[in-house]
């Protein structure tokens, strides 16, 4: 590794919280390990980190709220959420809040590290962004700045959002085959990461409706397809 990355990790549970800081540091991390929601976020503000590792479940400030939090100061650290619930509904929560992973407990400590590989190649390594900036109808969108500009109006995007919208622009007027975006931007086209790009295409189309001559419809059985007036 030629840079040691940082993680934030907060885990209630002190012994898996100290054998995998220790896993991670012996894999190249530089590792800072929180007991709880509210000491995470207060690290957090003190320091530049590269992904987070959040339990759902912690006294004083539970991993949802954490990751709400972190947000708001940051809208593209990755987030990875662990938790020993396997309702869908709390793993889809996480994805609404921008999840870029999710583990159930127990996991292995060689999958953690795999998921945080395959995060972080993704967003430090070569991104959909080979075209600076589309015209989408009355929208802007730089790709570089992860930007979406109507008039005086500005939205910042989220890394996810902008990949996707990439993807979707790439494609513009054609059909975006579902497993193909699956793979290009969460690598593995599961039940939990599908049903997290539905999330995102509902941010998407809430965000392109003030044009209505946009729209980003469903092709049964295919994928997405993104209309819009050419340039």
């Amino acid at each position: 590794m030629d840079e040691q990355l940082k993680i934030l990790f907060c885990e209630d549970d002190e012994n898996l919280g100290m054998l995998l800081r220790e896993y991670l540091q012996a894999k190249g991390f530089s590792t800072d390990l929180f007991p709880d929601g509210d000491a995470g976020y207060k690290g957090f503000l003190k320091e530049k980190y590269d992904l987070c590792v959040l339990d759902v479940m912690m006294p004083k400030k539970d991993g949802f709220t954490l990751a709400q939090e972190i947000r708001q100061v940051n809208s593209e650290i990755p987030i990875i959420f662990l938790t020993a619930k396997t309702m869908k509904d709390d793993i889809l929560e996480g994805f609404k809040l921008g999840a870029d992973d999710y583990l159930t407990k127990p996991f292995s400590m060689e999958e953690l590290l795999l998921r945080i590989e395959a995060i972080l190649r993704r967003v430090k390594g070569k991104k959909i962004k080979d075209v600076p900036y589309y015209t989408i109808g009355k929208f802007t969108f730089d790709t570089q700045k992860q930007t979406l500009t109507l008039g005086q109006k500005v939205t910042k995007l989220t890394t996810k959002e902008c990949e996707l919208l990439s993807l979707l622009c790439a494609h513009i007027n054609e059909v975006l085959e579902r497993n193909y975006a699956l793979k290009t931007i969460w690598v593995d086209d599961n039940y939990f990461n599908a049903r997290s790009m539905d999330v995102y295409i509902t941010k998407l189309r809430k965000l392109l409706k003030e044009d209505p001559n946009i729209e980003i419809i469903n092709i049964h059985g295919k994928g997405y397809k993104l209309i819009a007036p050419a340039e």
